[in-house]
């Protein structure tokens, strides 16, 4: 596990704050060695006694929580017209944020709590929590579990393990490949879902529409001018022959 030196300095000088603000920092949505510099704290706390490893896990789960709520905030206010200019350069269709409205209205809290432990997600669940307009007290609960349980774990390891470093990278090493490959499943079966939904969507209206033609059809037909009923010519009764002789005579 490498930390900057300036990192290394900052934890030496003011201790809790900086990871506090890295922690911050990063769950604001910024690319930043939050995690890392938790770990450190717990290895510090650890080896050379100069920081609690209480304090270090309240200061991460703190600047957890007040950054993913800052992320979150800066998410709703602005990040939806952010992210459909994204989708215009991208040349994909606006509808897509529709889809993505609905999975943060049904999977929201379960995305905010997990994806604190998902390197991507622990940068980018807030403002996307923000964006798509999860409701605020409900990710504010899920976000606050999801730091808390994060801060304590990752904590607890660095403080255990911080005698043994080559154990306690391999154990991050592989944390975050496991992270990738649950990140990469959960975006494959999202990616399955919409793309089986809009099938069916697709189906269901070819159907109506199917059924809607022959009606129409029916609906719009004139029906035939019944023909005037042909009544027989009134003939004329015929004369005898004997008086129209007569006639001809005259």
């Amino acid at each position: 596990m490498n930390l900057p030196t300036w990192l290394q300095q900052g934890i030496d000088t003011y201790g809790y704050w900086v990871i506090l603000l890295a922690v911050a920092i990063e769950s604001m949505g910024v690319p930043f060695p939050g995690e890392t510099t938790l770990v450190a704290g717990a290895v510090y706390s650890s080896t050379h006694h100069t920081l609690n490893i209480a304090l270090v896990i309240v200061a991460a789960a703190a600047g957890a929580i007040l950054g993913d709520n800052a992320g979150y905030s800066i998410g709703k206010y602005g990040g939806y017209p952010l992210l459909q200019r994204i989708l215009r350069v991208l040349h994909v269709g606006e509808d897509k944020l529709l889809f993505t409205e609905r999975y943060f209205e049904q999977h929201g809290d379960k995305t905010v709590f997990f994806g604190r432990f998902l390197a991507i997600l622990r940068t980018w669940a807030a403002f996307l929590a923000g964006a798509n307009h999860m409701r605020r007290r409900t990710f504010f609960i899920w976000n606050a579990a999801g730091g808390i349980l994060w801060a304590t774990t990752y904590g607890l390891l660095g403080f255990f393990l911080g005698d043994n470093l080559p154990l306690l990278g391999r154990i991050l090493k592989d944390l975050g490949i496991f992270g990738f490959v649950a990140l990469g499943v959960v975006v494959a079966a999202i990616i399955v879902v919409w793309v089986m939904r809009r099938r069916r969507q697709r189906a269901m209206l070819h159907a109506l529409t199917d059924d809607a033609a022959p009606s129409q059809s029916a609906d719009s037909g004139t029906a035939p001018t019944p023909l005037p009923a042909s009544h027989p010519a009134e003939s004329t009764p015929a004369q005898p022959e004997h008086t129209t002789r007569a006639k001809q005579r005259e």
